[in-house]
């Protein structure tokens, strides 16, 4: 699928290595490596924000340690801005936070990023209206749309994203913001190039191309 969806963009593929096989990770990132995928992305998860685990500092370390392709990293915790700096440290190349995760702190927390000259992306879950951005949205790098109640990986994408994404790009025009749109969560064979021609800038896959 990797092949045939590079055929079809000029835009970027993102790989999540959230459904790869953990038993043997430097193969899966040597995989990712050698595949045509722009970059690699990291779901870092703490149990209290989504109702699942999964990588830490730790093994974020392991994994900029092998990857030879851009890091984008997706903060599905709360307070994100409490681990920016240790990030920073990681030299990964995009930071992703959630709207609902940083309350009144999302400007600050986007300035945090910034400061660091690593590119800053918000995600929104899918029951969010994209409106909610609307005072952040120019300084934004990325806005990164949940098509999946985020947390688990192989869901199917939540129809109404289809919407979303054209209020977000009607959103963008309008405020001249030069964010990209990222769709994660739910991408198949048979939404992926839909969704490329609705206006979406980056597709961000896992199960479809990485599940066991």
């Amino acid at each position: 699928m990797i092949h045939y969806l590079r055929s079809l963009m000029k835009k970027i593929l993102s790989l999540s290595i959230l459904s790869a096989n953990l038993s043997n990770i430097h193969k899966e990132i040597k995989m990712l490596n050698n595949s045509k995928a722009d970059c690699i992305h990291v779901d870092i998860m703490d149990s209290m924000f989504v109702p699942n685990i999964s990588f830490g500092i730790t093994v974020l370390k392991y994994v900029k340690k092998y990857a030879k392709k851009p890091l984008y990293l997706h903060l599905m915790i709360l307070e994100p801005e409490r681990y920016i700096q240790r990030i920073k440290k990681l030299g990964v190349d995009c930071i992703y936070v959630h709207y609902e995760a940083c309350g009144r702190n999302l400007h600050r927390t986007i300035s945090l990023i910034k400061e660091t000259d690593i590119k800053a992306g918000v995600a929104i879950n899918p029951h969010t209206p994209v409106n909610m951005l609307q005072n952040v949205i120019k300084e934004l790098d990325i806005v990164l749309l949940m098509g999946v109640n985020p947390g688990f990986g192989g869901q199917e994408i939540i129809e109404h994203i289809y919407q979303k994404l054209y209020d977000t790009k009607d959103l963008i025009l309008k405020k001249r913001s030069p964010a990209l749109i990222e769709i994660d969560g739910g991408i198949s064979w048979k939404n992926a190039s839909y969704l490329l021609d609705k206006g979406a800038d980056i597709l961000t896959l896992g199960t479809t191309i990485l599940g066991f």
